[in-house]
């Protein structure tokens, strides 16, 4: 079965996801498209001349057209964020990218499922929604699964534990207004804070797990590798490329992604993560978890917030 994946945007993001794609075999075609065509060539002639030790992909630049057929197109172009600026202040530019480049894709591969990772994802995943004519169903923002991945490798090895047994993760917006609902945290089958309490009496020197603290350092766990190296791509790329292995691998996933909301949790018209069901057709449906009053309205005060922006913008 042929798996084409093309992935708008040659940057760091773009090129990071098309390399992945290719050494972990998740799709047979991986087409790369960018305003700078000699960028995009450059990237995907590096990633095909490594294929030979990797399962069989064909890696290439291309133009919208090139497009058609594509299983799965995911967006990453954009302005990236620099140091010290927030993910909401890129909103009305990559908006602007947004609209320019949809209508081009759309009409080259109008049956693709859209994975949107540019930032302020859950802006864009809301724009595109509203300008593509997609059906919702097939439209999945990156969202939070990537401060989920890093919640979960935060408490694994806060409990020298294997990262398989964390089910922990972040709702709401991809950005200052998340929240983890620790309610809803667990270890294997028991809650997190059981597990803790669990650990701390079975041991002669415990240390409890700071909620505050793993908070912060998902919180600012993006802008610290930006102020380090510039700019955040291994862990977005790898969270991306899970989402498209959770589509073809026939067997509906639970995923933080974002997505439109119709009423679940009393929350309306806007796009942001709580855990939703992804399969071959996309989201099929949200989990309406079991969270607690307080965070209830923390994900309402998420919505608000993101509502706010949107309010701000030129769709």
């Amino acid at each position: 079965m042929n798996r084409k994946i093309t992935v708008i945007g040659a940057g760091n993001v773009g090129a990071t996801i098309a390399y992945t794609l290719a050494v972990e075999g998740i799709a047979n075609e991986v087409v790369l498209i960018d305003i700078n065509m000699d960028k995009a060539l450059g990237e995907a002639m590096d990633i095909e001349q490594g294929t030979p030790f990797c399962p069989p992909t064909l890696v290439r630049a291309g133009d919208y057209p090139d497009a058609a057929d594509s299983d799965i197109v995911i967006i990453t172009s954009g302005v990236a964020r620099k140091p010290g600026q927030t993910r909401l202040d890129l909103a009305q530019t990559n908006v602007d990218i947004l609209k320019s480049i949809t209508p081009q894709i759309v009409a080259h591969a109008p049956d693709a499922l859209y994975l949107i990772v540019a930032n302020p994802v859950d802006i864009m995943t809301y724009v595109f929604c509203k300008i593509s004519g997609i059906p919702e169903h097939r439209i999945i923002g990156s969202g939070t699964i990537l401060d989920t991945a890093r919640l979960r490798s935060y408490i694994a090895n806060h409990f020298s534990l294997a990262e398989q047994n964390v089910h922990c993760y972040v709702f709401g917006e991809h950005g200052e207004s998340m929240f983890i609902p620790w309610s809803i945290a667990r270890i294997s089958c028991i809650s997190l804070e059981r597990y803790s309490a669990t650990c701390l009496s079975s041991r002669e020197e415990g240390n409890p797990l700071d909620y505050d603290v793993a908070d912060n350092y998902i919180r600012t766990s993006g802008a610290k590798i930006i102020g380090s190296k510039g700019a955040t791509f291994y862990a977005v790329a790898i969270s991306a490329c899970h989402i498209c292995k959770c589509i073809f691998g026939g067997v509906d996933c639970a995923l933080t992604v974002s997505s439109m909301m119709h009423g679940e949790f009393g929350i309306e018209d806007v796009c942001l993560s709580v855990l939703n069901i992804v399969g071959p057709d996309g989201v099929k449906g949200k989990l309406e978890s079991d969270i607690n009053d307080r965070e209830r309205m923390l994900l309402r005060k998420s919505a608000d917030s993101l509502k706010e922006v949107i309010r701000s913008i030129n769709i």
